[in-house]
């Protein structure tokens, strides 16, 4: 008689083994789903990145002509780029008398100032939904010419 009662036992670990196993396979199942739902929503929040790009250059120039030009014209047209560019999850970096970081800025001089503190924006950098689409460009605060940075 112990025959079958090892035999029943044997299928259950079995039953209980695959059961385990479906279980995995259905949680594995929802993980992709929410993964593949993450992906695509990422996918349509950034398929502009590359227009945005292009628009910022537009936006760059409009805003050193408007320095030039005192036209309410193009003032009008530049906020109103600015409003579309902002409802896509675009925002300026604000880094201006802000210390250097190169997770959001790119150093392209150094000038006399405040040590490692920006001094000068050369073009403005963008952030969208919250990554960096475009890094600052800036000048940076050193020593001034002649004098040896004790730091280095």
């Amino acid at each position: 008689m112990k025959k079958p009662d090892s035999k029943i036992k044997k299928l259950e670990e079995q039953i209980a083994d695959l059961e385990n196993k479906w279980k995995r396979a259905l949680a594995d199942y929802d993980n992709l789903i929410k993964r593949i739902e993450r992906e695509k929503s990422e996918f349509i929040e950034f398929a502009n990145a590359g227009l945005i790009l292009k628009l910022l250059e537009v936006l760059q120039n409009l805003d050193k002509a408007e320095k030039h030009i005192k036209d309410q014209g193009l003032t009008i047209a530049i906020e109103h780029l600015k409003k579309i560019i902002k409802e896509e999850g675009v925002e300026e970096i604000k880094v201006l008398g802000n210390n250097f970081d190169t997770r959001l800025m790119e150093c392209i001089e150094r000038v006399e100032g405040k040590e490692n503190q920006v001094i000068e924006v050369v073009n403005k950098g963008y952030l969208m939904h919250g990554r960096v689409l475009r890094p600052a460009q800036v000048k940076v605060g050193g020593p001034a010419k002649g004098e040896v940075n004790k730091n280095e």
